[in-house]
């Protein structure tokens, strides 16, 4: 079996359940920043007026406020977003303007939906059957959710979102791939955030 936690806060519960579980790692995950990651491939969309599924493109860390885009990870139909940019004519000087308006904006989402409809439960509802398809299906789709990093990224004994194969045990293989300076740096401060959270109650 899989287990997958979707309460908040996501990733320290996640790394609590896998504790008191006694499973492998990769059974163990949580829901993270699916959700996330796929308002911000809708954002960018609209923002570069394409169709959101020519958009690719991850959020990782902590599902909240240390969360960050993986800009360079970010693929519009194939293109790396800084090449798109500079073909697409759609921005005058060639890039994107409001790159931190454009992932506030997923952060806040969540909060904006909060206090217009008392809750997110669809949303997420969603996210959650597509980590279930992925995982009954043996998709080896690549999601981001949470599971608790041994070494990767430089990063271990929290859990956090970072670019998963998704299959029928679960996590097949976590993809640690080389970040730029900036964006490690956002991981790790992210990690620290949770470290700091899961010491805090141990």
């Amino acid at each position: 079996g899989v287990m997958v936690i979707v309460s908040n806060p996501v990733d320290v519960l996640t790394k609590i359940a896998l504790e008191a579980s006694g499973w492998e790692r990769w059974r163990v995950i949580g829901s993270g920043t699916v959700l996330d990651t796929a308002r911000f491939q809708y954002a960018l969309s609209i923002d570069c007026d394409v169709d959101s599924r020519d958009v690719h493109g991850y959020i990782l860390g902590e599902h909240g406020d240390s969360e960050f885009a993986a800009w360079s990870l970010t693929h519009v139909a194939g293109f790396r977003i800084e090449d798109y940019c500079k073909v697409c004519g759609k921005c005058p000087d060639g890039g994107i303007k409001n790159r931190e308006e454009i992932v506030q904006g997923v952060r806040d989402s969540a909060y904006h939906i909060i206090s217009y409809k008392g809750s997110t439960y669809f949303a997420i509802s969603l996210a959650l059957t597509r980590i279930a398809e992925a995982i009954l299906r043996d998709e080896k789709s690549i999601l981001s959710v949470s599971i608790a990093l041994e070494g990767e990224y430089g990063i271990s004994d929290v859990a956090l979102s970072v670019p998963c194969v998704m299959g029928y045990r679960g996590v097949d293989r976590i993809l640690a791939s080389n970040l730029p300076p900036d964006e490690q740096s956002a991981l790790e401060a992210s990690a620290a955030t949770l470290k700091e959270a899961l010491d805090s109650i141990r």
